[in-house]
């Protein structure tokens, strides 16, 4: 089971977009993907055509010990099983306070399960919902524009990440980096791609995921773009994302079932 931390201390890089996206997308493949949404915001809840006020329980539940793994899960059309959450979460910070190993309480949930992918959608910051899912992580996917701003929040995750593996999870690595909303007739774009490549070689996905109008509309009807528009740029471009993950880590597609 690989789990993934999808994260980036700066908002707006394409976090919740990725990981209903690369999720859809590995369950075409045959692979048994689980995201979970730790973001209050519950925009990845959404996004897989979840209500989220109807969503109980929620990974609020599970992180507090009030319901397990197996009883948040919910089964998406899109095939692929996803723990989701609302407003509610915001207050787990407050409410685990007092509690004891507080930041394992999600690795202790996802012990023994048997899903290919986990991957977990983090709230922009590094709070107690984050820190859980860097402690439960075995690696961490970080999308992000190419632009100036999100060049200088990187260095801010790095060092993150660095106290997080001398402090809680010593086997913590960067999966990737994932170059998402990218306009490939922006100099600046390309020339923060080159510096990143420069910098993390052989940590940037050769995945793109381009600017596109398709990506952008489909969690308005509660779909991953595969589902809304299979044709579309931001389709095909999170297709060769999970082929090109399932290739690093020498994952053949599984034969996917047909429901009977």
């Amino acid at each position: 089971m690989k789990i993934l931390a999808i994260t980036n201390q700066k908002g707006g890089g394409g976090k919740t977009t990725t990981s209903v996206n690369l999720a859809a997308c590995l369950a075409t493949r045959g692979q048994r993907v689980l995201p979970i949404d730790l973001d209050p915001q519950g925009n990845a809840t959404t996004g897989c055509g979840i209500f989220k006020k109807e969503a109980l329980p929620s990974v609020y539940q599970i992180l507090l010990g009030a319901a397990t793994l197996e009883q948040a899960t919910i089964k998406t059309e899109f095939g692929f099983d996803v723990i989701p959450a609302n407003r509610e979460l915001a207050g787990a910070e407050v409410e685990l306070i007092d509690v004891g190993q507080r930041e394992r309480r999600l690795k202790e949930a996802l012990d023994g399960q048997a899903y290919d992918f986990v991957l977990i959608d983090c709230p922009p910051a590094l709070n107690l919902l984050t820190v859980n899912a860097l402690a439960a992580a075995q690696a961490v996917m970080i999308p992000m524009q190419c632009e100036y701003y999100a060049l200088e929040g990187l260095t801010d995750l790095v060092t993150t990440l660095r106290k997080v593996r001398a402090n809680l999870n010593p086997a913590l690595e960067i999966e990737g980096l994932l170059r998402t909303m990218y306009n490939s007739q922006s100099t600046l774009n390309q020339q923060v791609s080159a510096e990143l490549e420069s910098h993390f070689s052989g940590k940037v996905y050769r995945t793109v995921i381009p600017r596109n109008v398709r990506l952008a509309e489909a969690p308005s009807y509660g779909k991953p773009v595969i589902a809304f528009d299979k044709t579309s740029k931001g389709a095909l471009s999170y297709l060769a994302l999970a082929e090109e993950m399932l290739e690093r880590i020498g994952g053949a597609p599984r034969q996917q079932e047909v429901a009977a």
